[in-house]
């Protein structure tokens, strides 16, 4: 009876392993079979898409075709749009070609490929808006720029108008004008107008006047405005007055008054410092005579600035 029973046990403990085996396979093959479902699904649902976005390719060919045409027409508009703002301002002309190289290589895709997808075409469109939006900035800024070389063009001929009192005095502007184009088209440099040279006598009340009679002559002054320039570097400027007497010789307070320009160095009769902020500033300047100096005749008046003559002026002594 003792040797029956752990033969019993013994068959049972084997039984129930058997039983969990089994159902140990079982869940598997479950588990199995339903990811083998899954994957099938999968699969024919990516077909079936594939199926859909070839067939919508396949309705929208005739749109695509004018929207690759449409895209070549805007971007040989904005080759063109390159070209012209590169002949407004060659200084960006490196910057612009790059752009236009780009725009080349979309045009280049379109050609090489004539059978480019919806998809592809709304990515090549997305870059060229992105293209469109650069090309924007830079004609904005560019024509922002030709419009201000543009006003100065026109104060330039403003002023010439105001000089031109005497044919003289029109061929020296004429002359200065054209000398000094470049440097007022890129709008640094300052102007003076409407100029007033003459001399002053002292008074007994020791206040002066002004006068035309030599051996009275006091003072020389200069009275002028500067013209107001927004590109012109603002501060402390100087301001030098150079004043050629009959005989020919710039008139000086001190032998040392020698002031470089960029026609070489030239001799100055007096200066004077002022704080220039970028708008229109009335200056005067004074050079003390000894009235034994004073001859008869002719004086010429030369205004400098930054080594640059900015203005002329004449008058008469009898």
């Amino acid at each position: 009876m003792s040797e029956e029973t752990p033969k019993n046990s013994s068959g049972l403990i084997y039984l129930i392993l058997i039983l969990l085996l089994l159902g140990g396979l079982s869940f598997v093959a479950y588990k199995w079979s339903g990811s083998k479902s899954l994957s099938e699904e999968c699969a024919n649902e990516k077909a079936l898409l594939e199926s859909e976005i070839k067939d919508m390719e396949q309705m929208m060919s005739g749109y695509v075709g004018d929207l690759s045409n449409d895209m070549r027409k805007d971007l040989k508009a904005m080759l063109q749009t390159y070209d012209d703002l590169i002949k407004k301002d060659s200084s960006k002309k490196d910057s612009l070609n790059a752009q236009k190289e780009e725009i080349l290589q979309i045009m280049k895709q379109l050609d090489q490929n004539k059978r480019l997808s919806a998809r592809e075409l709304s990515k090549l469109k997305r870059e060229n808006e992105t293209l469109k939006g650069i090309m924007r900035g830079y004609v904005r800024q560019i024509d922002s720029l030709y419009t201000i070389n543009k006003r100065l063009e026109l104060d330039l001929d403003v002023t010439s108008t105001k000089l031109n009192e005497t044919s003289e005095e029109r061929d020296i502007y004429k002359k200065e004008a054209e000398e000094k184009d470049e440097q007022v088209k890129k709008g640094s440099k300052l102007r003076a107008y409407n100029i007033s040279s003459g001399a002053l006598r002292m008074k007994t009340n020791n206040t002066t006047e002004a006068t035309d009679r030599a051996k009275k002559v006091y003072q020389l002054k200069s009275t002028f405005t500067l013209q107001e320039n927004v590109l012109a570097r603002a501060g402390k400027r100087t301001i030098y007055m150079a004043v050629t007497a009959p005989n020919g010789q710039i008139l000086q307070s001190k032998s040392s008054n020698i002031l470089t320009t960029d026609q070489g160095s030239v001799a100055y009769s007096d200066r004077k410092d002022v704080d220039y902020n970028n708008q229109a500033l009335d200056v005067t300047i004074f050079y003390d005579v000894n009235s034994d100096a004073i001859e008869k005749g002719t004086y010429r008046v030369s205004l400098y600035c930054d080594g640059v003559r900015i203005g002329e002026d004449s008058f008469v002594l009898k």
